[in-house]
């Protein structure tokens, strides 16, 4: 437990048994009545943000979310098994809590896990990630100039959206966030 005098960005509270991350906050002093705490919350799993004003001095039920740097091995049936680079143990985290990540997961990458009590949340991607395409349509001669672009599915099977003049076999850097296409890498 704490007060809301506590409260701090990335402090996750259990509201009505549901997670929420602290995004922003304010005390507020009014001059007339009591002094209040203005707080923007996230839902940890939902992604939903919402306003949220609890009075000053007011208890608030916080959770230990533990967030960790695992590695990705492979895909077992519907589940997604990582492992802790640091104690070795793995953790089999279902497709439902990997989300979108998994368009962009390649076996061995690094990603971050976030547990409550042992039980996964969400799966942490870094903002862009590098991935070779694997099939292209071949761009035609003088068609570069437009600024067209043309569907290309990765090594992953997630298909995206990139310039004319790219081919199969090019590693590009991919926006985890939306799937757009970020630049070309020159290995």
């Amino acid at each position: 437990m704490a007060t809301t005098n506590d409260l701090k960005n990335g402090l996750v509270l259990n509201i009505d048994g549901q997670l929420w991350t602290v995004v922003e906050f304010q005390h507020v002093k009014p001059g007339k009545g009591g002094a209040f705490v203005r707080t923007k919350l996230k839902n940890v799993l939902t992604g939903k943000v919402v306003d949220k004003t609890f009075n000053a001095g007011v208890k608030v039920e916080t959770s230990n979310v533990d967030k960790r740097e695992m590695q990705y091995l492979y895909k077992d049936g519907t589940d997604f098994v990582f492992m802790d680079t640091s104690t070795y143990d793995q953790l089999h985290v279902s497709e439902t809590v990997v989300g979108d990540a998994a368009k962009y997961l390649l076996e061995n990458q690094s990603a971050i896990v976030a547990t409550h009590e042992g039980a996964p949340l969400y799966v942490e991607l870094p903002a862009a990630v590098v991935l070779e395409i694997t099939y292209t349509e071949p761009g035609l001669q003088g068609d570069r100039s437009t600024g067209g672009t043309k569907p290309a599915t990765l090594e992953t099977g997630t298909e995206i959206q990139v310039p004319l003049f790219l081919e199969a076999g090019t590693k590009v850097r991919v926006d985890t966030r939306d799937g757009s296409y970020l630049g070309r890498v020159n290995d």
